[in-house]
């Protein structure tokens, strides 16, 4: 009898440590739970942030493709341009004759501007310019 009571109290306590154990798995495995929730948010957050870069990317290159389309294309406009001023110039004497005259000093004057190092500077000088004379 001593032998059957000692079993029932050891399966007893044997199946107590088996519920607190289990109760600790329990807790584990829901803040596991919740460690496997972060991280999934974490990576469709960062996935997104992929996708949205990806997406940038393909827009400047193609925004870069019709840059360099648009300056190919305003090259070959001045170029064709340039040539066009160079036939005029081939073509007529007085046209040469007055490219070759150089500028008045006064129209000079006004493509001068000093170097500035600040925009405050620039707006500085702005103020401080003489006006132009009244040519009437």
């Amino acid at each position: 009898m001593r032998l059957i009571m000692g079993a029932i109290v050891f399966i007893g306590f044997f199946a107590l440590a088996q519920m607190f154990h289990i109760q600790k798995l329990n807790r584990e495995a829901v803040a596991n739970q919740r460690i496997i929730g972060t991280l999934s948010s974490g990576i469709e957050s960062r996935d997104r942030v992929i996708v949205r870069l990806q997406s940038e990317t393909e827009e400047r290159e193609q925004l870069g493709r019709e840059l360099r389309e648009s300056l190919g294309a305003a090259g070959q406009q001045a170029r064709d341009r340039e040539y066009e001023i160079q036939r005029l110039l081939n073509e007529n004497q007085a046209l040469r004759d007055w490219f070759a005259t150089p500028l008045p000093v006064d129209v000079i004057r006004l493509q001068q501007r000093p170097a500035f190092a600040t925009p405050g500077d620039y707006l500085r000088w702005l103020s401080s310019r003489q006006q132009l004379p009244d040519p009437g």
